[in-house]
């Protein structure tokens, strides 16, 4: 692909179902913009920065490491309605290669459970391709999900 048919934006949603968790039962997780460590293997630690919890403003600093190098990004919270259950981010200073990202993720009631939305927009990345963005995404959110899911399920027996 040439330089002038290159997209000058990448977009990309990653969903999950949950049959046996409702959406006010894991949106508590999501809600808490400071704690993404807990639910994320490849996060060693995220803290808060600067700004009020659960408002928009709030920055979080987040940082892993493999292979003895340190990967971290600040994020920043633009959005958060906790009656239809959805929050907005964006990666401010980062050593990852984020130009630009602005992420959404959501809890939607379903009849049998909820399901977990994560959308995306973000400027191409040196060295990765679309693919490998909603790859990583992908993963993630699956990873988010399984552990949420187990917290949730031991909560209730």
């Amino acid at each position: 692909m040439d330089e002038k048919t290159k997209p000058s934006k990448w977009e990309g949603k990653a969903s999950r179902e949950l049959e046996t968790i409702k959406a006010d039962q894991i949106w508590p997780l999501f809600e808490d913009f400071c704690t993404i460590h807990k639910w994320l293997p490849n996060i060693n630690t995220c803290h808060h920065v600067e700004g009020v919890h659960g408002q928009p403003g709030l920055v979080r600093y987040c940082e892993s490491s493999s292979n003895d190098i340190i990967k971290w990004c600040h994020e920043k919270l633009i959005s958060i309605d906790p009656v239809e259950r959805y929050l907005s981010y964006e990666v401010k200073e980062n050593n990852i290669g984020f130009k630009r990202y602005v992420a959404e993720q959501k809890v939607i009631e379903i009849e049998s459970g909820c399901k977990i939305e994560w959308l995306f927009v973000a400027d191409p990345i040196e060295g990765w391709g679309l693919e490998d963005l909603c790859g990583y995404i992908e993963s993630s959110l699956n990873s988010m999900v399984d552990r949420m899911e187990k917290v949730l399920q031991a909560a209730t027996n």
